[in-house]
């Protein structure tokens, strides 16, 4: 005789996460953790003079010193998603034209299947303990830590800005759903 257990919990029972503010905010169950995704739009570091490296370089050095807390980096990278462009492609009714989209496409598909076409998004994830802290202390204390890394990292040239809820719930649906590479409209 087989005995099947039967695990009656839904996915939102072990994923640690309690609820999302509408500013972007996370609370995590249980731990009396709060968390903040910020995300960073780098610069093309290649494209810089030395002169402009070295200074880079020396603001990040800076960025990391000053930086007295815990952060976490996180980089998603995903295939793009060329199904749309293929459609545009396809919509030309003329003969000749088609001939060209026809091979077009198939570079696009190559190139795409290649893993050559794809975008990376950065991400800095900080926290903040609150137990003794009110909440509004608690977002306080998570933007002052925003601001310090929007200061640093834009004296490096990035940009930086704040994730709000529905970034914070795509980050999270690009983390937990492994094997999707695009997002489904919610």
């Amino acid at each position: 005789m087989i005995i099947v257990k039967k695990y009656l919990r839904s996915t939102q029972d072990w994923i640690s996460i309690e609820d999302i503010t509408k500013e972007g905010f996370i609370k995590i169950k249980n731990k009396n953790i709060f968390l903040k995704i910020i995300k960073v739009e780098p610069i093309n570091f290649n494209l810089k003079t030395d002169l402009e490296k070295e200074a880079i370089l020396n603001s990040y050095k800076i960025f990391l010193k000053t930086c007295n807390f815990n952060l976490q980096i996180l980089i998603h990278t995903r295939k793009e998603e060329i199904s749309r462009i293929i459609q545009n492609i396809k919509k030309t009714k003329n003969y000749k034209i088609n001939i060209i989209s026809n091979e077009y496409i198939k570079f696009l598909k190559k190139i795409n299947s290649e893993k050559k076409s794809s975008s990376k998004n950065y991400y800095i994830v900080v926290d903040e303990k609150y137990e003794n802290l009110l909440e509004d202390n608690i977002y306080f204390k998570l933007n002052e830590k925003y601001q310090k890394i929007k200061e640093c990292l834009n004296r490096c040239g990035n940009k930086v800005k704040e994730c709000n809820k529905k970034e914070v719930l795509d980050v999270l649906y690009y983390f937990f759903n492994t094997q999707k590479n695009n997002i489904k409209e919610r």
